[in-house]
């Protein structure tokens, strides 16, 4: 037997049709995958819990107690206070008693008035305006040349009459340095002296020939006498 084909017949005409169904059914298979939840067993007790009796506290039993309410206070007239007086009528007055002891009068020491303390202004001998004058240096109105004779006259007075045989005394041999520091006031008196040696001896030794120079005529800056500083190095050579 022979089969031949019906011309219309078409086997691709619902193929769409069955598409659409097959995804349809892949979606939803894929959904409840996704959506599928499983629970593990939940295991029952073994044991029952046994429930105690409750322990019976004992509740304290408040008692009120009541307490008497204060009076209320009586009202207190105005009229019992103040009183309207007529000013023609003399009004009685009370003898007050005077109580407090007035205390005794104490003299008055004479105040003694302490005047503080001068705050001292010291400059340096290189840069005072006007420099302390040695006796002698007068005569010189420079400023610069007044320095340059008062440094001379200091160290010749110093050279005269300091005592060099107080270095043999000691042992001491070679070139030997004093340093000497010290003030010039604005009455021109030499105060705050200071040395350093390596000796004691030549220290009092320096600070005697220091404490006998002769009277200066005080430093002044901007016109008014100040206390000058004023350093200097004596040098003096033991002979063997």
């Amino acid at each position: 037997m022979e089969f031949k084909k019906n011309a219309t017949a078409d086997l691709r005409k619902r193929s769409v049709f069955f598409l659409q169904i097959g995804l349809i059914v892949v979606l939803l298979l894929c959904y409840f995958l996704v959506e599928w939840k499983s629970y593990y067993p939940i295991e029952k007790a073994s044991k029952e819990i046994v429930m105690d009796k409750l322990i019976e506290e004992e509740i304290p039993i408040t008692v009120f107690v009541d307490r008497a309410v204060p009076p209320i206070p009586k009202a207190i007239k105005s009229d019992d206070i103040l009183a309207i007086i007529d000013d023609s009528e003399e009004v009685p007055t009370n003898n007050i008693q005077q109580t407090v002891e007035s205390p005794s009068i104490v003299d008055v020491v004479d105040i003694i008035e302490i005047k503080p303390k001068e705050e001292i202004e010291h400059y340096s001998f290189k840069v005072i305006e006007d420099v302390p004058i040695f006796p002698g240096c007068e005569r010189y109105s420079n400023n610069e040349k007044r320095k340059t004779c008062m440094s001379e006259k200091i160290s010749d007075y110093v050279n005269a009459n300091f005592n060099r045989d107080i270095g043999n005394n000691l042992g001491l041999s070679g070139i030997n340095k004093v340093y000497v520091m010290f003030n010039i006031d604005k009455n021109g008196n030499v105060v705050d002296i200071q040395s350093r040696a390596q000796h004691p001896k030549l220290q009092a030794e320096a600070i005697r020939v220091i404490r006998s120079l002769p009277h200066f005529e005080p430093g002044k800056q901007r016109g008014k006498p100040v206390s000058v500083s004023y350093s200097l190095p004596i040098v003096f050579q033991v002979k063997d």
